[in-house]
């Protein structure tokens, strides 16, 4: 956890065989392309890749355990920081170039010497996460000196982590930005705990809510293994090798082509969640008589912070007193006694209307809106705050499920492990179709087919309304799935399709490496 990132001269490590000629040819165009627009070579190359999600979704904003692990698809950043590393009382300039410049106009920033570069939420442009970055990685610089003064930098930017297919390119280009910039500015050791948190919050700059999974992925990841994210009490990731079975434990994605970038849809989709979360354990909270403390969840409490609540062993403040759950309750226990408690505590299916919320928390709507609403703005008439919960606790649930499965000594010989780990998945996106409501019908329709055709589980990864699936399959079913979904899915939603298309829409998946410097 706390180990830097790691430094390497060889890329061969970092992605799969089948992926390595390719890559090196690209890194090749990288520096070539630097050096053409620049006229020097870059000083180093920061990279950090996408990642897939195994299963917990929508739950690390209430901060409850999940089970990602990095792709091959990355962001690169070569970085040519200015030569004077003793620049003071001086504004620092960004030169910001992206090898997609038809679609990714330049872009030049002026810093001050102890400022930070400006950031237009309002506006969705490329340039704004290396900003998110950049303002993360000088905060952190500026604590341990307060006169601090950032260096001038030339980035070229290049990435192939499809934006809003569900697979967090946003959280690898904040990621890979603020380790160039801390690079940059003479942090040779760059520790990878203090690169997510940073990280974690950068994003959130930009419009979006951020939980924590994805930049977690991005950096700790190890190249073979799936990883363990948990945040409280405090961040922690840990490798979970997937087990040797016979055949091979393989995963496909598949893209849905159905673009859901959720830092233009946040206020209606992604961000509305987390408010919705967020205002659940609240209100189970003030009917329970117990008191939330802040946490690091996005609006300062979480659905988690309300399991530690209940169960701290104190007591409840209501009249009569409400009974409270024993701190040695088991922790699969406590989240099965959480979920039992949404239908009681937050019983209207329908939702809630912001009246109704203020009221039930003993507040004005203006207080509402300021303490919920203000910092990310959310559009919705009806708060599905029951819903959120259930699907959260029970999401919490199999998590603990698959990783019992996945570390059972047992695992690799046992003939039902595939099946029970499917099981697990496909339960996943039943509940992010029905109770959270964050699937869409492409998604949908693309599990179906795979199930059809032989995966044992198939389910939408990431933010969701779009994006890419994630299918855990037999490996001598790989083709049917991937013929099956040609016919029935992309040639029916664009009959020409071409095959470079139909290529880069489905790809046989493995645990990657994370950051490298």
């Amino acid at each position: 956890m706390d180990e830097p990132v790691p430094v390497t001269n060889s890329i061969d490590a970092l992605y799969p065989s089948a992926n390595l000629s390719s890559q090196k040819t690209r890194w090749q165009n990288l520096t070539k392309n630097f050096e053409d627009k620049y006229g020097g070579k870059p000083a180093f190359v920061a990279r950090s890749p996408g990642r897939v999600n195994l299963i917990g979704e929508h739950i690390d904003y209430s901060l409850y355990e999940v089970l990602p692990m990095a792709i091959a698809a990355d962001v690169l950043i070569a970085v040519s920081p200015s030569m004077d590393e003793n620049q003071k009382d001086v504004d620092a300039v960004l030169s910001m170039l992206n090898t997609n410049h038809g679609k990714h106009r330049p872009s030049e920033c002026a810093v001050p010497s102890l400022g930070e570069a400006h950031i237009d939420a309002t506006k969705h442009e490329w340039t704004n996460y290396f900003k998110a970055g950049f303002n993360g990685a000088i905060d952190l610089l500026r604590k341990e000196d307060a006169k601090f003064s950032p260096r001038s930098m030339n980035v070229l930017v290049d990435g192939d982590v499809p934006a809003g297919g569900g697979l967090s390119s946003s959280a690898a280009f904040v990621c890979a930005s603020a380790l160039a910039v801390l690079r940059a500015n003479g942090r040779e050791n760059v520790k990878k705990k203090e690169l997510v948190e940073l990280a974690i919050v950068s994003e959130r700059a930009v419009g979006v809510n951020s939980g924590g999974m994805d930049q977690s992925a991005s950096v700790f990841s190890v190249k073979g293994d799936a990883l363990s994210v948990s945040f409280s009490p405090e961040l922690h990731a840990e490798a979970i090798p997937l087990p040797k079975t016979e055949p091979p434990i393989t995963f496909m994605v598949a893209q849905s082509f159905v673009t859901s970038d959720k830092h233009v849809t946040g206020p209606r989709c992604y961000n509305l969640r987390v408010v919705e979360c967020t205002l659940a354990a609240e209100m189970m909270a003030k009917s329970l008589g117990v008191e939330l403390k802040r946490d690091s969840g996005p609006l300062g409490c979480s659905l988690r912070g309300l399991q530690h609540a209940f169960f701290d062993g104190g007591t409840s403040s209501k009249d009569p007193p409400v009974s409270l759950g024993d701190p040695q309750t088991p922790y699969k226990e406590q989240l099965e006694t959480m979920l039992s408690m949404v239908a009681e505590l937050l019983e209207n299916e329908g939702g809630y209307t912001r009246e109704e919320i203020a009221a039930s928390l003993s507040m004005t709507l203006p207080e509402l809106e300021e303490k919920y609403m203000t910092k990310f703005p959310v559009q919705a008439v009806r708060f599905m705050v029951g819903k959120r919960a259930r699907h959260v606790f029970s999401e919490a649930l199999r998590v603990i499920a698959f990783k019992d499965l996945l570390q059972d000594p047992n695992s690799a010989t046992d003939p039902n492990l595939l099946p029970r780990l499917g099981s697990l998945m496909n339960e996943t996106q039943d509940s992010c179709r029905d109770i959270y409501e964050c699937s869409c019908p492409e998604i949908d329709r693309l599990c179906s087919i795979a199930r059809e055709a032989g995966a044992y589980g198939s389910r939408l990864t990431g933010a969701g309304w779009g994006g890419c699936t994630v299918h855990l399959v037999p490996r001598h079913k790989v083709n049917d799935i991937r013929k099956a979904w040609i016919d029935k899915y992309y040639l029916v939603m664009e009959p020409d399709m071409s095959k470079e298309k139909l290529q880069e829409a489905v790809v046989v998946s493995e645990p990657g490496q994370g950051a490298v410097v």
